[in-house]
């Protein structure tokens, strides 16, 4: 039950303890004590709210940074993506397979301030070898869910006379 629980809360977060337990044949006192359970067990960490920031007049930019480091003898990476993950314009720090070592995605009012999270904060840490920073230009979907409207199957141009 446990992941057909969180399934449905990844995709909205707002659903009631009494429509989970309609939707999965259980009821609201039987979900309430599994949500809690997981909160306790740290499987559940929070309830993030997804906001489409392009419909707003607030400007923001995400970034995309590959981070090349070198790992500290007997703690590995685990170190580093804390002391990174604990700047506030970090959003996630993600351990990766390939060509870099971390993924570091960051939310910033511009670029500039991208840039200097980059030079002043990220690139100076003393294991950090290299970075390269990509800039989101536009989010069509986003944990799981699509950030732009459908169009109408027929986009075709109406011409008057």
């Amino acid at each position: 039950m446990r992941e057909r629980i969180l399934s449905h809360i990844s995709k909205d977060g707002k659903l009631s303890t009494e429509d989970l337990a309609a939707m999965l044949s259980a009821t609201p006192e039987e979900i309430r004590a599994e949500i809690e359970a997981m909160e306790k067990e740290g499987i559940i960490c929070g309830y993030p709210t997804l906001i489409n920031w392009d419909k707003t007049d607030c400007e923001r930019v995400t970034a995309l940074i590959e981070v090349k480091v070198t790992p500290e003898r007997g703690r590995g990476f685990d170190k580093l993506a804390e002391r990174i993950y604990q700047f506030e314009e970090v959003e996630s720090v993600y351990l990766m397979s390939g060509g870099f070592d971390l993924t570091v995605i960051i939310d910033g009012r511009s670029m500039k301030e991208v840039a200097r999270f980059v030079s002043t904060k990220l690139a100076p840490m003393e294991s950090v070898m290299s970075t390269a920073t990509y800039f989101v230009m536009k989010k069509y979907k986003e944990h799981g869910l699509p950030l732009v409207e459908k169009k109408t199957d027929d986009e075709r141009q109406l011409i008057t006379p």
